[in-house]
């Protein structure tokens, strides 16, 4: 069973703007997906459409199975607190938690106890030991997304999607969080669905979903980054 589905996406908002164009796309399970392309392209929207973060003017967005479009909005937020991870550019911890609570608050959101195993696998493999009963204003930026990517994997979800994830970091640590995200596929089976503009990043994946004008205009497997570059800058001047 693939971890994500889009049977022929459409997105229009008010005032008519198309932002994604009868889009189907697949990604299977234990497979890192990069979704990239111009600013405006769709890619965001893809993100939200197959997220369940917004519903879809036409078609049907699946994840692990589940119809998204299907659920009432309760169970709808349910799905994704269970089976979705989510990584943002802003991190988007809360400051008056430290880095324990952080991780676990999805859990404590849905009812549930974190798994201690767990919980100190995933530290270790984020590299957070000795850390967590730091607060987010006492760590580094890179260490602040290695929690909000523990975080989104605590629930052990089907999916994780990461929306610009080394956005607001150094040239270096954007290369170790990405590094990361590639080892939590190659070594524990994670799904990633990740939005990028920078063709370095999209580079790490195994395919890149190319978008212009909310279509996907071209795969490329085993990207590199000059020639998702090249595309990229094809679609913009063409």
């Amino acid at each position: 069973m693939n971890a994500v589905v889009l049977e022929r996406v459409s997105k229009v908002y008010p005032g008519g703007v198309r932002a994604l164009d009868d889009v189907s796309a697949s990604v299977e399970r234990g497979a890192f997906v990069a979704v990239m392309g111009p600013s405006g392209s769709g890619k965001s929207t893809f993100m939200h459409c197959a997220a369940g973060l917004d519903t879809p003017s036409a078609g049907k967005a699946f994840i692990d199975g589940t119809d998204i479009g299907a659920l009432s909005e309760t169970r709808r937020t349910e799905l994704r607190r269970q089976r979705v991870g989510f990584i943002f550019q802003s991190y988007n911890l809360l400051p008056s938690l430290d880095v324990a609570d952080n991780i676990t608050l999805p859990l404590r959101f849905a009812g549930i106890e974190a798994d201690p195993a767990w919980l100190a696998m995933l530290v270790e493999r984020v590299g957070l030991g000795g850390r967590l009963r730091h607060r987010p204003a006492e760590l580094s930026g890179g260490q602040q997304q290695r929690v909000a990517i523990a975080r989104a994997l605590i629930a052990r979800p089907a999916v994780v999607f990461a929306d610009e994830p080394t956005g607001a970091l150094d040239l270096r640590t954007a290369r170790d969080v990405l590094g990361l995200l590639r080892e939590l596929v190659d070594d524990l089976g994670q799904t990633v669905v990740m939005v990028t503009h920078d063709p370095t990043a999209a580079a790490r994946a195994d395919r890149a979903l190319v978008m212009s004008d909310g279509r996907i205009v071209s795969t490329v497997h085993a990207p590199t980054a000059a020639e998702l570059a090249h595309r990229v800058t094809t679609l913009m001047v063409g």
